[in-house]
């Protein structure tokens, strides 16, 4: 495991937030929590996580448009980013992959679906 621990949870909905969570530390992860894209933008200029788990559907800013805007920050342009959703259909996946997500896991989230989302490449 690399220097970078932790990995960032953003989801407006609690119990999705803690079972992502809970899955994540089982595998021996620390984790923090954003509960909006906002949220998770102030947590990221102050701590450095090795993956972002961000929901799609969220008030105010979603994970698209959280995601558009790391990628376009160099900063971020490394930060691994997995989008979490229950938007399952082929093309709403096509246009999470090009605004730059690492990969995907639809909801409900099971152990081998973060597993393999965690292990995808990235470019």
């Amino acid at each position: 495991m690399s220097a970078l621990d932790t990995i960032l949870v953003v989801d407006d909905d609690e119990i999705n937030r803690k079972v992502a969570g809970l899955f994540l530390q089982r595998m021996g992860w620390k984790t923090d929590q954003a509960v909006s894209a906002f949220e998770a933008l102030e947590q990221l200029q102050q701590h450095e996580y090795y993956c972002v788990l961000l929901d799609i559907s969220m008030p105010g800013m979603s994970g698209i448009e959280l995601c558009r805007h790391l990628r376009g920050d160099p900063r971020w342009h490394d930060l691994r980013l997995i989008a979490y959703t229950a938007h399952a259909m082929s093309d709403e996946q096509e246009v999470m992959l090009q605004a730059g997500f690492d990969a995907i896991v639809t909801k409900p989230l099971t152990r081998d679906s973060l597993i393999a989302a965690l292990a995808a490449p990235t470019d």
